[in-house]
């Protein structure tokens, strides 16, 4: 099966090329790319890199996935001198504050409370239980009550955090939560450092 890849939003050629690098690596992973930006700070470069689970697993990407594939990306960066001097790599999941936009946004968000603020003005919220399949616009959110929302009547979603969901959540069962402090967290950011020598 083809790998599927996000968008690159910033930095142009350069991110571009980090993503030419960096997709064997995420897609080694099981993971999906889904952006890359690259902007200058002083004399380094900042590469940030955001990879998801697939559209069609349900729930969160875990902590030592995260580590793994950060660890991989940084390697195939080192091994390819994309971004010549220092730079700081980021890598990081999408999180909860993300806008679901995209069809594949909807499908991540399968299982979990949604706000959707539909073009004509108005607003649902729900459980979203299922994606129905469809081209494009012509799917439709199906919420927990029953409520059918076709895809093209939707401006904006946002996915809801459940402070309960935090409060049962243990271990790396849900990565959104931070088990030592017991804070949301929005997403999960690990961090590499090239020094050019």
């Amino acid at each position: 099966m083809a790998a599927q890849h996000g968008r690159t939003t910033a930095g142009g050629a350069k991110a571009e090329a980090v993503r030419r690098v960096v997709t064997p690596a995420v897609d080694a992973a099981g993971l999906y790319l889904e952006d890359v930006v690259v902007t200058q700070a002083g004399a380094k470069s900042v590469v940030r890199v955001t990879v998801d689970l697939p559209e069609d697993v349900l729930g969160s990407l875990d902590s030592d996935t995260l580590g793994d594939v950060s660890r991989a990306i940084s390697a195939a960066l080192d091994a390819d001198d994309v971004v010549p001097g220092a730079y700081t790599l980021e890598i990081s999941t999408p999180g909860t504050s993300r806008p679901l936009t995209e069809l594949r946004h909807f499908r991540r968000a399968r299982g979990r409370l949604v706000v959707l603020r539909l073009r004509a003005g108005s607003t649902t919220s729900g459980r979203l239980v299922e994606v129905d399949a469809g081209a494009g616009d012509d799917a439709e959110l199906v919420l927990e009550d029953g409520t059918r929302v076709p895809v093209a009547d939707v401006r904006q979603g946002k996915i809801e955090v459940e402070l309960k969901r935090l409060d049962e959540a243990t271990g790396d069962a849900d990565p959104e939560t931070d088990t030592d402090t017991g804070a949301a967290r929005d997403d999960i950011t690990g961090s590499a450092r090239h020094e050019e020598g």
